[in-house]
């Protein structure tokens, strides 16, 4: 017998997924998820993610899917959104409950050409090194950091969301060593673009792209499609701070800890999140 999907009905408020989620709402929008704010048994609101069957071509993806998200529950950190559970319903869709993510979204933060100060840009980056280099000490990768997956509490506190989801994917998919691009071109490295995998270094990428684009409110590469965008990412370095963004009063120091982040080849970029952590926490602000 065929077992039931999930409908509409089954995701309004008031309904209970396997006899622990109680829908209170529709969350965030946007991304590849379905994302409630849902009561626990214990009343805890939690955010819960609903992943269909259509992104799966057959049961064992979405099996392999939730292993793969499992691998987040012991994964505790302040600048990490926590899990909490992966659950599947009878229809295989996959349920990935986590704590509910604080404040804002970067992007609803940050204004379109407007330059963060300096310490301001340091501060965050000091803390979403250090959320990446406990998600990497667990043999992990984020795949996605841009300003939608970073959440800034009403502390300042940044964390780290929707983690893994994107080389969770990957795997899940059989998309093997190379693909089409998976993850968001402008915070992409070069080598994404011809089908690499998410790794440490492209996490270390995005960052430093997130980085940067706050220190000058404008991002790196300019283009509108993926074309202009790919092409633009094929020099060597970054372009300096000073041409992007005349008007931005960037110390020099920052600058180069963020541009060795954006180099083309990755074997000339910061290798790890704690090296990028260190070229921050040593960059002179008043130069």
């Amino acid at each position: 017998m065929q077992k039931r999907s999930l409908t509409l009905f089954d995701l309004s408020p008031g309904k209970v997924l396997l006899d622990r989620w109680k829908i209170v709402r529709t969350n965030r929008t946007g991304g590849m998820a379905a994302t409630f704010a849902a009561e626990d048994l214990d009343g805890t609101l939690r955010e819960l993610q609903i992943y269909s069957t259509v992104l799966f071509e057959r049961r064992g993806d979405a099996d392999e899917f939730a292993a793969a998200m499992s691998r987040w529950l012991p994964v505790k950190h302040a600048h990490v959104l926590r899990a909490v559970a992966v659950d599947r319903h009878e229809d295989g869709s996959v349920l990935y409950a986590t704590d509910m993510p604080l404040g804002r979204a970067l992007r609803e933060l940050k204004v379109e050409g407007e330059a963060w100060e300096p310490a301001r840009v340091v501060a965050l980056g000091l803390e979403l090194c250090a959320g990446l280099a406990e998600i990497h000490a667990n043999g992990l990768v984020h795949g996605d950091v841009k300003p939608h997956t970073v959440h800034v509490s009403d502390e300042g506190r940044a964390v780290l969301v929707d983690c893994g989801i994107t080389p969770a994917l990957w795997s899940a998919k059989h998309l093997g060593e190379k693909t089409a691009l998976i993850g968001t071109p402008f915070y992409a490295p070069l080598e994404q673009f011809g089908g690499e995998s998410p790794d440490v270094q492209s996490d270390v990428y995005n960052l430093a792209t997130l980085l940067y684009e706050l220190a000058c409110g404008v991002l790196p590469w300019r283009g509108k499609s993926f074309l202009e965008v790919f092409q633009s990412k094929l020099e060597k370095r970054p372009p300096p701070m000073n041409q992007r963004a005349p008007a931005a009063d960037v110390p020099r120091g920052l600058e180069i800890a963020i541009a060795r982040g954006l180099m083309a080849d990755k074997r000339e970029r910061w290798q790890t999140a704690n090296q990028l952590r260190e070229a921050l926490a040593a960059a002179n602000l008043a130069d």
